[in-house]
């Protein structure tokens, strides 16, 4: 036995003489008396931004900043100033919004949860400090009371209540690639609106529907139009000085789009009573009621006037109405305005009297995607820029940039590394895409067969991740109804496919089918006979794709898994369009199937070119674009960039990219879902994306480090044995066209 210092008054009864000594864990028990208090927000405040925005750079709302000074007043007491103890909570909470994902704002909503944060670190607290599980007695832990005396159990004591360890992500164990590939549905992602108080993206709190009130039309512009105004304000040509150029006049002869000036947008509204000045506005282009080109933003609309305007670059991407675009000229007032009753006044959102003289017109600038996630890239290394940057923003379900990248790129070195025989091999990531699949073209299907002898005689770590196969599926749209093209006729079409597919198991066991439909397949080409459809639309229901399932099955009963870590291969159908997440946040690959070039086409509006009014003035913006258009393009300045096929591509991928939405129409051209347009925004740009245009020949160009990618037809128009499809670099982030013949 050990001897006990301290003597007894009673060795009969072992009645000591003084009181025992507390053991550390009981000292902690007694010292959870805590007198709580009422703490004015306005005290805690400075507290609360230093310890919030100045280190953690989050800012905290009113709501937000009163909760946690009751927390602070309840746990705390009126030692809440003594030894830091607010400080430390406050800086404790910070962390933990952090690693929940929540955004700039503090505040609750459906990311994190404010409350049960606070709630989690008060399961951790003994007299107004935190306790860290791991350091703490077990007993002590075990003993603790909160302000009510009632005893709380502490977490698991693998959580460090520290915040500056990674908690380890449950997954980690999973090495294979194929476990980090998710097919995210249009449906699915998150459905954000850009709030432009706040300068924040935040969640849609109502409640989609597929027939929503009329409002939600008019939102889903105002909302095109707020994201593209942030991004364009973020532009380092709107964010010098003008103080420094004085004003920005104009003469008819020249625009203002000039090097080394200011760029400074006018309120459409604001043009009143100022006729003859030249502006640079940025609106919406429209067909008035009246018949008229028209220019729109949040304030009013005014005609716009085309006749003595220049596109910059040239001939380098197409307007049409529903697009957003930067018009520099002149108001001209009048006092009688042929089709208008407002002459030279307006109302709330109304028509401006007048019109505005166009001199040059272009597409917003793109943003690259790491600027717009705010991102300082140095190599391979990627650091939170202090520009600010929505890297705390979900945009896809899968986790933000800023909580999940770095721990995504750490898996995804892990996952690519392997040994054999002592030597490291590393993985290549590869997906497989082909477009108009028709599966009533006997053609088509002994195309699908050669390609996939191809793929299956490959080594292992040759073999794509995925193969994507995107609609149409069948030649004419499909009706509800016997006869030809009827639902019938169009479960076959996917039975011979299972057939062909069985003939190869081992694609089917180690690589992941993707299905995208096109405008022909059900269901709502039975009601719109192949013509455009409303999109996002839903993937080729199940009814028809229960053969090939079938085969994935048999082939995956086939192989024993019990020490393979890689996953079983499987066939999704998923949306038009949908998206493509590989190790989280990392790699976005967007899809998409439309026919966009020719009704780009079919609805350009006409620009002329008179260089004897105009001038030959240039915009920065315009030289900018030129260089990018010319930057990551092998053998940029050669003559086969000059050809046709090359301008179109260019041509295209800007006029999609610098609108930031995959359906840069009216709703009368192309229907939209309004619910769900923000599954449509292009913002911030996806590593790559496959736009599936068929009216267009086969490319791939990158263009501000989006790498877009358009596999065409399968079998072209008039070819009788060649095949086309893309190959895509998941890791290079480049695409192939490869052709074959069958």
């Amino acid at each position: 036995m050990s001897f006990d210092p301290v003597p007894s008054s009673s060795p009969g009864f072992g009645t000591p003489a003084h009181p025992i000594r507390p053991d550390k864990s009981a000292s902690i028990a007694t010292r959870t008396s805590i007198l709580p208090i009422l703490l004015p927000a306005s005290t805690l405040r400075p507290i609360a931004f230093r310890t919030f925005t100045r280190k953690h750079n989050l800012t905290l709302s009113s709501p937000a900043l009163q909760s946690l000074a009751t927390f602070v007043g309840k746990n705390c007491g009126s030692r809440w100033r003594e030894d830091g103890l607010a400080e430390r909570i406050l800086d404790e909470v910070a962390k933990r919004w952090r690693k929940a994902g929540g955004g700039v704002i503090v505040e609750e909503g459906k990311g994190a949860s404010l409350k049960a944060i606070l709630q989690m670190v008060e399961g951790n607290m003994s007299g107004g400090r935190i306790i860290d599980p791991k350091t703490a007695p077990r007993e002590g832990l075990l003993r603790t009371m909160n302000a009510e005396g009632v005893p709380r159990l502490h977490p698991s004591t693998s959580m460090t209540m520290s915040g500056d360890q990674e908690l380890e992500e449950p997954g980690d164990t999973m090495i294979h690639p194929r476990h980090w590939v998710k097919v995210i549905e249009a449906f699915d992602i998150p459905r954000l609106t850009y709030n432009a108080e706040k300068k924040h993206f935040e969640a849609t709190k109502s409640k989609p529907s597929l027939f929503p009130d009329p409002s939600h039309k008019t939102a889903l512009f105002r909302d095109r139009y707020n994201i593209v105004h942030q991004r364009l304000l973020r532009n380092e040509s709107f964010q010098v000085s003008v103080t420094s150029t004085g004003v920005l006049g104009l003469q008819r002869s020249a625009s203002s789009f000039a090097k080394n000036q200011a760029y400074r947008l006018t309120p459409i509204a604001n043009l009143l009573g100022r006729s003859g000045t030249s502006h640079l506005l940025l609106g919406l282009l429209s067909i008035s009621p009246t018949g008229e080109l028209s220019l729109a933003d949040l304030t009013g609309s005014i005609v716009l006037d085309l006749s003595y305007a220049r596109l910059i670059p040239e001939d380098g991407a197409w307007l049409t109405p529903g697009m957003f675009v930067l018009a520099d000229g002149i108001y001209e007032e009048e006092e009688n305005v042929r089709g208008s009753a407002l002459g030279g006044n307006t109302g709330v959102g109304g028509a401006i009297g007048g019109k505005f003289v166009g001199i040059s017109i272009c597409g917003p600038p793109c943003e690259r995607r790491d600027t717009s996630l705010g991102l300082d890239i140095h190599e391979n290394n990627r650091n939170i820029s202090s520009s600010g940057g929505f890297s705390w923003v979900d945009f896809l379900g899968v986790g933000s940039e800023r909580a999940r990248g770095p721990r995504m790129r750490e898996i995804q070195t892990r996952c690519l590394r392997e040994v054999h025989d002592g030597l490291e091999l590393h993985r290549r990531l590869k997906i497989v895409v082909m477009a108009e699949v028709n599966l009533d073209s006997t053609k088509i299907l002994d195309a699908l067969r050669k390609i996939f002898g191809l793929y299956n005689g490959m080594d292992l770590r040759e073999r794509p991740l995925a193969f994507v196969l995107i609609g149409n599926f069948v030649q004419k749209a499909i009706i509800n109804g016997g006869g030809q093209g009827g639902s019938i006729e169009y479960k076959e079409c996917f039975d011979m496919l299972a057939l062909i597919l069985s003939d190869f198991p081992s694609l089917l066991q180690r690589c992941t089918f993707i299905f995208v439909p096109g405008d022909n397949d059900p269901w709502s080409s039975t009601f719109s006979a192949g013509a455009s459809s409303a999109i996002p639309r839903h993937p080729v229901p199940d009814l028809f794709t229960s053969r090939v399932k079938r085969a994935f099955a048999t082939a995956n009963s086939q192989v024993d898994r019990g020490h393979i870590s890689e996953p079983q291969g499987e066939a999704i159908w998923t949306t038009n369009p949908s998206r493509i997440s590989l190790f989280g946040p990392v790699h976005d690959i967007a899809i998409l199937r439309d026919d966009i070039s020719g009704r780009l086409r079919r609805s350009a509006v006409g620009v002329s070119h008179n260089d004897t009014e105009i001038g030959e003035a240039r915009s920065n913006t315009a030289n900018l674009e030129d260089q990018v258009y010319a930057q990551d393009q092998p053998g940029a300045g050669t003559s086969s960039q000059a050809s046709h096929t090359m301008k179109s591509a260019r041509k295209l991928v800007k006029t999609v990219l610098d609108q930031g939405t995959m359906s840069p129409f009216s709703q009368s051209l192309r229907p939209v879902l309004w619910d769900y347009a923000s599954s449509l925004q292009l913002y911030p740009l996806p590593t790559a994306f496959i736009l599936a245009d068929c009216d267009a020949a086969p490319f791939c160009v990158t263009y501000e480090g989006c790498h877009v990618m358009n596999p065409g037809k399968f079998i072209p128009e008039g070819e009788l044995s060649s095949m086309t499809w893309i190959e895509y670099d998941v890791l290079k982030n480049r695409g192939r066209v490869k052709e074959d013949r069958f």
